[in-house]
């Protein structure tokens, strides 16, 4: 299915300012099609006097018309004839009779679309409601369908949607199923749905809201301490359109404001409100879980530092060669694990970007080689990606015994490169990683057989095998040798928290509020 860039590039005569308003009109239209428990879909002429479905959107607080998406299609030649008038003579057309689509009785009206500024419409809405799904109107009903009635004449002059008065990108933005209230222009509540009521009341007002200036009887609830957001009272009020939050000893609430005016004067307001207390509390404990999570990380890799400054120190006080490079290397497998909680501890969630940690590895092994009369240089190849702390603590230890091999047994004594490739792959078993370190040195000694010889490669082999993978050594065609391994990776940590989900929309289901 096409998107709504792809209809307008098919459609060149619509400028950018157009294309930037229909872009803003589809990403604030949910609103409209909630207020009026119908479809809509967006219609931009086509050269040869057709017309292209451009968007579609479904109502939540209702039953739909549409089983199937409209994108990409053309108008039915029997229901242009609203369509044309509503383009030719910029206002509101009503079919004049109902419509029937698969048996079900439709209201379909035709609403032009005009860029604020502009006088002539750019594109068309279709509005299209499902009659069958309909009953006695009740207030709620009558007041949502007279705002959407409200919000169809702004769209018809350009005055919405409103440019910067969409604001609600952090999780929490409220929608009509939330809760809805009505203001007149002074700012007095006319009409208050019971989500709204609700939300209201558990911020800790008590009395009757309508009636009341909604500003006024929510100013002595909110806190008298930290920072407040200055267009507070505004949106309170509707006459900014805006989104804010109000925070209270017993709740949080997210309020959006969108001005309705008419002719160019503002008539009063709709304001949607959500209770996000919970939604908050699970923030809090997810920031002081995160918080937590950071500080183990970061004090295992301070306690880790410490074993590794002890066994150093324990290192410098042997005289036995053996002995003291056995610690050395404790010290090196110490210090990689340490680095790996280091990174760790700078990020958010369990997963971390390997390719940092493989980098510095690699140069902390080229480091201690370049200290001695022999040059080596490191290369890295690929990208191992973001990985799970489990896999990228293992990884890091294998990878920093394959490079200290290859630097103390490939290169010790000859100038040289040591170069590690990636490739992050997914097959039938899953994602998958695929490694190579590789040398110009020596190459692998005579009889050389992984396991029997060494505690590095013993490491090696069964840290692989942790991994769920196959590792082999070879000799390089033109000299030195290669080392070859897999690994199975577990998935990086998802911080999507289910229990965060939108809860149903007010009256959605049965096409009529409650």
């Amino acid at each position: 299915m096409p998107t709504l860039n792809d209809v307008l590039a098919e459609h060149p005569w619509l400028d950018p300012a157009a294309s930037d308003w229909l872009h803003l009109l589809v990403g604030d239209w949910q609103l409209l099609s909630d207020l009026s428990f119908a479809d809509l879909v967006l219609w931009v002429p086509r050269d040869d006097g057709g017309w292209t479905a451009a968007a579609h959107v479904r109502p939540t607080t209702g039953v739909g018309v549409f089983l199937d998406d409209l994108v990409g299609g053309s108008i039915d030649r029997t229901r242009v004839g609203p369509v044309d008038q509503a383009f030719r003579e910029n206002r509101l057309v009503r079919a004049p009779q109902t419509m029937w689509r698969d048996d079900t009785p439709v209201r379909e009206e035709s609403i032009p679309v005009v860029v604020r500024g502009g006088t002539a419409p750019v594109a068309v809405v279709t509005r299209h409601t499902n009659l069958a799904s309909m009953r006695t109107p009740s207030r709620l009903e009558v007041t949502y369908l007279a705002t959407a009635d409200a919000l169809a004449r702004m769209i018809a002059t350009g005055e919405f949607p409103t440019k910067g008065g969409h604001t609600g990108r952090r999780r929490g933005a409220p929608r009509v199923g939330d809760g809805v209230l009505r203001l007149d222009r002074e700012g007095k509540v006319t009409y208050a749905s019971p989500n709204a009521v609700s939300a209201i009341h558990r911020l800790g007002y008590g009395g009757e809201l309508v009636g009341v200036r909604l500003g006024h009887a929510l100013s002595g609830l909110l806190p008298r301490t930290g920072p407040m957001d200055e267009e507070l009272m505004p949106v309170l009020t509707g006459a900014l359109p805006w989104s804010t939050e109000l925070p209270s000893r017993s709740a949080s609430v997210t309020v959006r404001s969108i001005p309705l005016s008419e002719a160019g004067s503002r008539v009063g307001a709709v304001l949607l409100v959500r209770d996000v207390s919970e939604l908050r509390r699970r923030e809090r404990e997810l920031l002081t879980k995160d918080a937590t999570i950071r500080e183990i990380h970061h004090r295992v890799k301070n306690n880790l530092q410490t074993v590794a400054a002890v066994l150093r120190l324990q290192s410098r006080r042997l005289d036995d060669p053996g002995a003291k490079a056995a610690l050395d290397d404790a010290v090196r497998r110490v210090a990689t694990i340490a680095l790996v909680h280091e990174t760790l501890s700078a990020h958010l969630d369990d997963s971390v970007d390997f390719d940092v940690i493989a980098a510095r590895g690699l140069q902390a092994a080229i480091e201690v080689a370049n200290r001695t009369a022999v040059r080596v240089r490191g290369v890295t190849e690929g990208s191992f990606g973001v990985l799970a702390s489990e896999d990228a603590t293992v990884l890091a230890m294998v990878l920093a015994e394959l490079v200290q091999n290859a630097v103390e047994h490939g290169l010790a004594d000859r100038d040289g490169t040591v170069t590690v490739a990636a490739r992050r792959f997914t097959d039938e078993g899953g994602d998958r990683l695929a490694v190579t370190v590789s040398d110009d040195g020596r190459g692998l000694p005579e009889g050389f057989e992984p396991g029997r010889r060494g505690l590095g490669t013993q490491i090696v082999l069964s840290l692989v095998q942790d991994l769920r993978g196959t590792i082999r050594w070879e000799p390089r065609p033109e000299g030195g040798s290669r080392v070859t391994f897999d690994a199975v990776l577990r998935p990086p940590a998802d911080r999507d928290d289910p229990g965060m989900k939108e809860p149903p929309a007010e009256g959605q289901g049965s096409g009529v509020g409650t």
